[in-house]
């Protein structure tokens, strides 16, 4: 009995094998170099940790941002106050701030810019420098941002740089105060140019508590207690080297060509055990 074969002749069944072989791969490569370099990052960054103060000509001094609302405290009652362990005592701080009315003038808004000392210390939002003191001051709050040094806008760094962003405080009790303890840790960012710029992360705890004295109840604050950490935190941008992206591409040419192989000989081996069991049929 005769069998018809599709391939006459067995180097037309090889040649056409092995251009099924080279097509295979010719597109897993392709796909694999345009994979490879659409995402291979040409920049990075490198993190390093040191003992020193980076930020040698700021005076001794770290620029504050802070933004909070108090949706119960009337504008009039609402203060800042500073005060930090070289002596600095300040109390209804107004430089550079601003106050917002909320809730049809029941509630505040207050934003400021302000510098801190770097040593210990402390600055609060309070009733202090009010001319009279409510007898019920409601201290619900919410923070929006709480942020030291300069704005930080780097897509490979992450980092606690307005680690109280977005707390929310207004269902705690009126009359609580809160203690914010801050641990304020130096950031320096350099790029490719060398240019560095100077921030702060921080880590944050939290307590709230009603406060009193022998005299009574004490006047409730919002307090931040803060403390540099003498470790500094470094990112330095570098550019990839190149050769890192030609070794990328050898491993993945290598690797191809032998998945393709192993591949290929299962098919071709499947193939022809199928052809025999054909031609076993039809004998």
């Amino acid at each position: 009995m005769t069998v018809n074969v599709m391939c006459k002749g067995h180097s037309n069944c090889l040649s056409k094998k092995n251009n099924n072989v080279l097509l295979i791969k010719s597109l897993v490569l392709v796909s694999a170099y345009l994979t490879i370099f659409s995402s291979f990052p040409v920049h990075s960054s490198v993190n390093e940790l040191y003992v020193d103060d980076p930020d040698k000509d700021s005076g001794g001094k770290i620029e504050v941002s802070l933004n909070i609302s108090l949706p119960n405290l009337h504008c009039d009652l609402v203060g800042l106050d500073i005060q930090d362990e070289m002596g600095r005592h300040e109390v209804g701080h107004i430089d550079n701030s601003m106050k917002i009315p909320l809730n049809q003038g029941d509630g505040c808004r207050f934003e400021g810019e302000f510098t801190i000392n770097k040593v210990p210390g402390n600055f609060h939002v309070s009733t202090h420098s009010a001319t009279a003191q409510p007898q019920s001051p409601d201290m619900t709050h919410t923070i929006h941002k709480l942020a030291f040094g300069e704005k930080l806008q780097v897509q490979n760094v992450k980092g606690a740089f307005n680690a109280l962003g977005g707390a929310d405080r207004l269902s705690s009790n009126p009359l609580a105060s809160h203690d914010y303890i801050l641990k304020i840790v130096p950031t320096v960012y350099e790029d490719l140019s060398g240019k560095q710029r100077f921030s702060y992360q921080y880590t944050v705890a939290n307590k709230e508590y009603v406060a009193y004295s022998h005299t009574g109840r004490i006047i409730p604050a919002i307090w931040f207690r803060y403390d540099l950490s003498p470790i500094t935190v470094k990112y330095t941008e570098k550019r990839q080297p190149f050769y890192r992206f030609i070794t990328t591409i050898c491993a993945i040419v290598g690797g191809t060509f032998t998945v393709a192989g192993i591949i290929d000989s299962c098919i071709f081996t499947a193939s022809e055990a199928w052809k025999k069991i054909q031609i076993g049929k039809m004998s």
